[in-house]
């Protein structure tokens, strides 16, 4: 029990000195003038052909949709907010955003930034005691995140512009005017 706590106390520090250290880290990555549309999560589903989860999301302005494959595990952390579900025990995006609080950190917003070799990249934008701190993160990972903190999930234009099956802006949630 004693090395357990050592090892957490660890982390934890660990942690802070990252959040501390690296406030400044990344903060022109994006840039300030990045074209973004704000994103609702409508939710998790199974892709018929393969049998993987994806996590769909809708433009809130412009109703375009952009659906990304995700594992298991993201699509139970990303669908648990989204029932109202409060676990009996913090699963590991409840306990790293206690974390995040606990070090006096919030997440500010979550910004889908790039698809590459049908990845997708995101920046998790942490305000950490005024100061914001980019951090590269998985999309899914940082939508979960997101979910629990009430915070908005964004999508660069580039990325609409990459995603495949994607409608132009005005064009309907399908591609059909």
């Amino acid at each position: 029990m004693r090395q357990r706590r050592t090892v957490l106390r660890g982390a934890a520090v660990a942690l802070a000195l990252v959040l501390t250290a690296a406030s400044t880290w990344g903060a022109e990555r994006l840039g300030p003038t990045a074209a973004t549309d704000e994103m609702e999560v409508m939710g998790v589903q199974v892709d018929r052909r393969s049998g993987a989860p994806m996590v769909l999301l809708r433009g809130k302005r412009d109703k375009r949709e952009l659906a990304m494959f995700i594992g298991p595990f993201e699509a139970q952390a990303i669908a648990i907010p989204l029932q109202g579900i409060t676990p009996p025990r913090p699963y590991t995006h409840d306990l790293m955003l206690a974390m995040l609080h606990r070090l006096h950190a919030t997440v500010k917003r979550v910004v889908i930034t790039d698809l590459r070799d049908n990845t997708y990249y995101a920046d998790l934008v942490l305000d950490v005691q005024g100061q914001e701190l980019l951090l590269d993160s998985r999309p899914s990972d940082a939508i979960a995140l997101a979910l629990r903190e009430n915070a908005p999930i964004l999508v660069t234009e580039a990325v609409f512009g990459k995603a495949p099956g994607t409608p132009a802006p005005g064009a309907g949630p399908r591609g059909t005017p």
